[in-house]
């Protein structure tokens, strides 16, 4: 079954309020204010020639007379002027836009809607992570990746320290509250685990020597058990190939978010 639809009346009910708005008013109203200003004028030109023929009776009143006459033209002048001036102007009519018609901000200035919501949409798009091959590196390649991904989280005074007499340390850094952060990085092979004897090399200098607050060791590779469990016990930072995957891609923390706001030591 069809349901009828009724349609809007848009034009009868747009061309009252314009007539309205436009302030027209009724010929017959127009009629008699001009009828009624004229009668005025008449009244008045009588009563000043009556004054003035009054007046050229005796000679002597012949200045009075002038002016009598000035002062007649003076008032219709007047009155002319304040029935112009009470004439209405006319208003320009209301035109409706057409149904559905509707005009956005934007559209209004030029620059189509569509394109303005196509940029916030790619505004909210985050950008993709940058995927980094790490194992292709060489090892003054790695040490500035991880000095960059120190840069990146918000670390200040980031230096690669890294070379003959480093002491252990080749990324040195401030955290963003405020602790010294000191790192060695070992590019190793899958098959090439970083041992026990590494980080006790490490563990003797980045406290004692460098003041580190946060000491970590980054690899491409794995630690040994032993090598782990000498890191846990001086409070060295252990992150190994997927740790430092998870460090790129933002899934997993940066080493001084693991580390303890109390100092650490071998």
């Amino acid at each position: 079954m069809a349901i009828p639809v009724r349609r809007p009346r848009t034009d009868r009910t747009l061309r009252r309020p314009a007539a309205r708005a436009a302030g027209a008013r009724r010929p017959g109203l127009r009629l008699r204010e001009v009828t009624l200003g004229f009668g005025l004028v008449a009244i008045l030109l009588c009563g000043t020639a009556v004054m003035a023929r009054a007046a050229m009776g005796d000679t002597a009143d012949v200045p009075a007379a002038v002016l009598a006459v000035a002062g007649g033209l003076l008032v219709s002048w007047v009155l002319v002027r304040a029935a112009r001036r009470r004439r209405p102007r006319a208003v320009p009519p209301v035109t409706a836009a057409p149904v559905g018609a509707v005009a956005t901000v934007t559209e209004a200035a030029g620059e189509p809607a569509a394109s303005v919501a196509d940029d916030l949409v790619e505004d909210l798009v985050e950008e993709p992570a940058v995927q980094v091959d790490y194992t292709a590196l060489d090892a003054d390649a790695f040490e500035q990746a991880i000095a960059d991904l120190c840069v990146r989280d918000g670390c200040l005074d980031v230096e690669v320290v890294g070379g003959a007499g480093d002491l252990g340390a080749d990324v040195v850094a401030t955290a963003p509250d405020g602790r010294r952060v000191v790192i060695q990085c070992k590019a190793y092979g899958p098959d090439n685990k970083v041992g026990s004897q590494d980080l006790q090399r490490f563990g003797g200098t980045c406290f004692a020597v460098h003041e580190a607050h946060v000491a970590a060791v980054v690899t491409t590779s794995e630690f040994t058990e032993p090598a782990a469990q000498y890191a846990a016990q001086c409070g060295i930072l252990c992150v190994d190939g997927p740790g430092l995957d998870a460090w790129t891609d933002g899934t997993g923390p940066a080493p001084w978010l693991q580390a303890p706001l109390q100092g650490a030591g071998c």
